[in-house]
């Protein structure tokens, strides 16, 4: 199976400069990367962190690459659905179609609770459900072209792979993944489930790390077991923009 491979970028910390993030997505396309994804936070962990707009540096790749595929995760549930509509297809429009957008419910409470919004994770599910409906006839009524879907969730909760399965693609995340990668056999797992409920083909997601003289052998079980897309996550905890700007240099293989 053919496997895209993007970089994988927080948006919060050293990450969190729009210009930063700006000149790592162009070193990618530079280097042969398909792709760039973008986490969406408004708050983090750290107080005292920058905690950049995804939308506008999606808006920035958009407008300063030509082959990346951008991948701009949107927690649905917290935002206004009629500007995420608005903001999604001026992206699409500028970037000539090559927006997939990631939904998620959200991994912060505070996200929630600390600007007057439920945090309940049922309540964020309906939201989501809801918020992506009307995200479609929005589209639809504005006679903007559909952009892809995919949807995040944590294996094993099936929630939001179940979603996953009715729209374009899924990102499927683990426990302590950060630390040790996404565990080959659970990922299997929730691939096969995704696949299993899907009605046409979804892409695949997951995110890891590699290094350019043996990605392909690391990520080959992965591949054989329904990956799509390979998403290089780069962070704090893997030394930050240096390590960025190193690994991209690689190329997603060796040679690349």
């Amino acid at each position: 199976m053919d496997v895209k491979y993007a970089v994988g970028l927080p948006t919060v910390g050293e990450f969190g400069d729009v210009a930063a993030l700006l000149d790592v997505a162009v070193a990618a396309e530079r280097h042969g990367w398909d792709g760039v994804h973008l986490w969406d936070h408004v708050l983090y962990h750290e107080p005292t962190w920058p905690v950049t707009s995804p939308v506008v540096a999606a808006s920035a790749i958009a407008a300063v690459t030509s082959r990346l595929r951008i991948l701009l995760t949107v927690t649905l549930p917290r935002r206004q659905v009629q500007d995420v509509a608005q903001d999604t297809a001026a992206i699409a429009a500028l970037s000539a179609g090559r927006l997939t957008i990631v939904a998620t419910i959200g991994s912060m409470d505070r996200e929630y609770c600390e600007f007057g919004l439920d945090p309940d994770l049922r309540a964020r599910g309906r939201a989501l459900d809801q918020r992506l409906a009307q995200l479609s006839d929005l589209w639809t009524n504005w006679g903007a072209d559909r952009i892809p879907i995919w949807c995040g969730g944590r294996w094993p909760r099936k929630p939001g792979l179940r979603r996953a399965a009715r729209f374009d693609g899924a990102m499927a995340t683990f426990d302590d993944q950060r630390e040790g990668g996404a565990p080959l056999d659970q990922f299997t797992q929730a691939a096969a489930f995704v696949q299993g409920l899907a009605m046409s083909h979804v892409d695949i997601a997951v995110e890891g790390a590699t290094q350019g003289s043996s990605a392909a052998q690391q990520i080959a079980p992965y591949a054989e077991a329904g990956l799509t897309w390979w998403i290089e996550a780069f962070g704090w905890w893997r030394g930050g923009l240096r390590t960025a700007y190193s690994r991209i240099a690689e190329g997603p293989l060796s040679g690349g």
